[in-house]
């Protein structure tokens, strides 16, 4: 799923429905695959005469145009409770860091508002047949859109814990808090087995062992939806699950998010099946189709697997939805056309702004023939059975037993159920000289970036799509310092926080907190799996210098996948894999401090989910595939009980280390600025930072929001009117030397529809004020309604004379009227510019 799209991209909508008016022809392209044979014969669930009287009477009465709603999914911020009532539209979804009014800080009670505000106006009679909308949203490791949410570890985190009672529970807890806010379904679990760990999304797979992805996402799905055959199933205590993303996702070449998985029919059913069947036995209600492709085709619109297997073979009765514009993916299609996806057994379209088009669309196929009219009823009949099952006649949201219940988010029960399976998740790699358990009468140093940073422990899908920094986004959370703080100062001991590890007072043990930042689909793709690869060896520079000083270093390494740290590992006493824990950091301290008499409070359980990379070029690493040589293999873990110590001096010089020459630099790329940057809004008042898809200084004088442009949410669209003094500015970081950069350029992408009424500006700052301003409206003006296009502009034109250390690298400054889109920014140490000094300087200032 992506995040929200921008109205300052209403000209590439209106291209797009225009180029799908054109009659497709009723003939899809044909499918790959057919060993149905394969697959396992699932039985169809029990039949229920009730059920589907009910549903016939409802599509007795339905119009075409009601049916074709009833397909449609859009997006909470580009329809109204009115437009969904108007053209009968059966779902609505918010994107991560998509909350009601834009407000992060968006309370239980304006969630329970707008949808009752939705689902009131889906059952006015007026506009056709009473059927209630249903809401979606993501929530993969708890509520994570809404503040102070109970927050679990990552999938790949359950999956080292392998605990299905676990992950039954955290599913329940889970399903409590969405239901607090009157949400009916969520997307997850994520049953990927990932078999590449370069992919972006691998910390949303429980494991790459398919066997322990099937029984988890059972126990996941059980605890969503409740227990088949029972009074819990779908009751008002628990909401819709939906497995994703159907199939092979976690398969694709090099770990290509929305990429290609070259595998035969075979593997398909032996490795990547397997999440879906243990779905399938919980009775998942949804399950989402995915971006990728298999052999060559897409999974929005195949056939085959959609519809002659999910649906038939493994006799699948609840409803397929596409991801986020997916079906436009498929050849032929549009996001405002796609009779295909619909044709191939896509039932609910995820097409979230594009939505009207679409449906105008779909209605006009259908009526011309080009979607079979049974297909149709076959994908209402599929979405009605999933809303009756679910209750969501029966009353509205504001009226369920658990909905305004604000007490639920963030529970002390639920926030304990978080800090055992914080416990049971942590891997323990390494523990020389028994420097773990950290006696706590001693002297605790705390360092690193990850040590008092929630944000940075939660990983992505936490507040944002791609996550946030810092702790105030998440009121109720432990950062993992707080926990430690807390153990240590009970037994007596104390305890001193210093990110940079310089110390006031001498520790008798380092507990370093490091690792990736948050991340998820597409940007979290790596090219190797070296962590902080080439130059960039920060966390090493810290763990060596304290262990330089004889301080016993213990690492806890932050991250959504195994990478190769042999440097870092070479530097530590003691290592924890702790991947993303979540909101309750004080689940890490249970595990490294003691208790006052010095012995374990708890033992280690936790057992690699994957295999650990010898060489970061050990992408692909599964005991299934040949050449496996693993630093350590899947299933390894040490213990306290066990008194191992872990690996010895391990290899640093390996194939396929990055350079360590001064190479480009991405200053924001595909979304993402530069860690530690951040994107912030300005005006004389003060600022606001860019966390999320959306944010806008007061009166909406600026606006700021992510759109599309290659990836979901890669770039950012920019609107500004009346202003004085406003503008957008890359800040927050250490001062960046640009000396190796200064002969080279920087380069940007814009895209400007209409040329602005007031003045555009670059913008960059040395030191606290000296701040050199090159205008911009002359070079934008030639770039006008001509799509993306790129600048180059030499460097030392932009900067002023003699300073390197830019305190801001980038910024725009905005006066009067206008709008623009902004690609990835990024320096480079050579190549041709398309401005000369001469000519910048010529620009009207």
């Amino acid at each position: 799923m992506r995040s929200p799209f921008s109205l300052i991209h209403a000209m590439v909508l209106m291209s797009t429905i225009l180029s799908a008016c054109s009659t497709p022809s009723r003939q899809a392209p044909a499918a790959t695959g057919g060993r149905p044979d394969l697959w396992p014969q699932r039985q169809a669930a029990p039949a229920d005469p009730a059920l589907k009287a009910r549903i016939d009477a409802l599509l007795a009465r339905m119009s075409v145009e009601e049916k074709v709603g009833q397909l449609v999914q859009a997006e909470i911020h580009s329809i109204t409770p009115e437009e969904a009532a108007r053209y009968h539209v059966g779902s609505i979804l918010n994107g991560g860091g998509s909350w009601p009014g834009r407000r992060a800080d968006a309370t239980v009670q304006d969630w329970v508002d707008l949808a009752d505000a939705f689902w009131v106006a889906s059952m006015n009679k007026a506009e056709g047949v009473p059927i209630p909308i249903m809401w979606g949203t993501d929530a993969v490791h708890g509520h994570g859109n809404v503040r102070g949410a109970t927050l679990f570890p990552h999938n790949i985190g359950l999956g080292a814990a392998d605990d299905p009672e676990l992950v039954r529970r955290i599913g329940e807890v889970t399903a409590r808090e969405v239901a607090a806010t009157a949400i009916d379904w969520i997307f997850a679990p994520a049953v990927s087995v990932a078999q590449d760990d370069r992919w972006g999304r691998t910390y949303e797979s429980f494991s790459e062992d398919p066997e322990r992805v099937r029984r988890l996402a059972a126990a996941f799905v059980e605890g969503v939806q409740g227990r088949v055959g029972t009074a819990s199933f779908l009751d008002p205590e628990h909401v819709i699950a939906c497995a994703k993303h159907f199939i092979a996702d976690g398969g694709t070449e090099n770990g290509d998010d929305q990429g290609d998985a070259r595998i035969d029919e075979a593997e398909l059913v032996r490795v990547h099946a397997a999440g879906y069947l243990g779905a399938l036995d919980a009775g998942v209600q949804t399950i989402m189709a995915s971006f990728s492709s298999w052999n060559g085709e897409k999974m929005h619109g195949h056939r085959y697997l959609l519809t002659d297997i999910l649906k038939g073979r493994l006799a699948f009765d609840g409803f397929v939805v596409g991801d986020w514009n997916g079906h436009g993916q498929v050849p032929g299609c549009t996001n405002a056309s796609c009779p295909w996806a619909i044709e191939a057994g896509v039932d609910m379209i995820m097409v979230p702004t594009h939505w009207k088009a679409f449906w105008h669309n779909t209605v006009r196929q259908v009526k011309e023939g080009h979607i079979d009219p049974a297909r149709l009823d076959d994908a209402v009949r599929r979405i009605l059975r999933v809303k009756l099952r679910a209750g969501l006649f029966d009353r509205r949201p504001s009226q369920r037993p658990l909905a305004g219940r604000a007490e639920l988010i963030g529970h002390a029960e639920h926030r304990a159920l978080a800090r055992r399976a914080v416990r049971q998740s942590l891997v323990l790699l390494k523990n020389a000289g028994g420097v773990l358990p950290i006696d706590p009468r001693g002297h605790v140093l705390v360092a690193g970036e990850g040590a008092d940073d929630v944000g940075m422990q939660a990983g992505g899908w936490s507040v944002n799509w791609q996550g946030a920094r810092g702790n105030e986004h998440f009121p109720g959370a432990t950062s993992i310092f707080a926990g430690i703080r807390e153990a240590v100062e009970a037994a007596g001991g104390s305890v001193e926080l210093a990110v940079d590890g310089r110390w006031r007072r001498r520790p008798d043990v380092a507990v370093v907190v490091f690792g990736e930042p948050p991340y998820a689909e597409g940007r979290g793709d790596l090219k190797t799996l070296e962590f902080e690869p080439g130059r960039r060896k920060k966390a090493l520079h810290l763990l060596r210098a304290l262990k330089a000083q004889g301080i016993p270093v213990v690492s806890v390494f932050l991250s959504g996948r195994p990478l190769w740290v042999n440097p870092e590992l070479n530097a530590s006493d003691a290592f924890v894999a702790a991947w993303w824990p979540g909101s309750e950091g004080a689940g890490v301290a249970d595990l490294l401090i003691a208790d006052a008499q010095g012995r374990p409070r708890y033992d280690f359980t936790g057992r690699l989910p994957f295999s650990w990379p010898a060489t970061p070029l050990q992408g692909r690493l599964n005991p299934h595939h040949p050449d496996y040589a693993p630093l350590f293999p899947l299933g390894y873990g040490l213990s306290y009980a066990g008194g191992e110590v872990g690996p010895g001096r391990l290899p640093e010089d390996v194939p396929g280390l990055a350079s360590t020459e001064v190479e480009d630099l991405d200053l924001y790329r595909a979304g993402r600025p530069l860690e530690p940057w951040k994107l912030f809004l300005r005006d004389a008042a003060g600022s606001q930072m860019l966390s999320g898809a959306y944010a806008a200084l007061p009166d909406e004088v600026l606006v700021v929001e992510t759109i599309d442009r290659r990836l979901q949410g890669d770039a950012l669209a920019l609107r500004w009117k009346g202003a004085r003094e406003v503008g957008l500015y890359l800040a927050q970081g250490d001062p960046l030397d640009i000396e190796p950069y200064l002969d080279g350029l920087l380069i940007f992408d814009v895209a400007v529809d209409v040329a602005p009424a007031g003045s555009v500006a670059l913008v960059t700052v040395a030191g606290q004020d000296a701040a050199r301003i090159t205008p911009l409206n002359d070079l934008l003006a030639p770039l006008v309604g001509q799509g993306w296009q790129t600048l180059r502009l030499p460097l030392r034109c932009l900067v002023t004379d003699g300073q390197t250390r830019l305190s801001v690298p980038f910024g725009l400054a905005l006066e009067g009227d206008g709008g623009m889109a902004l690609g990835d920014i990024r320096l480079v140490r050579s190549g041709v510019p398309t401005h000369t000094c001469a000519a910048l300087a010529r620009a009207p200032s």
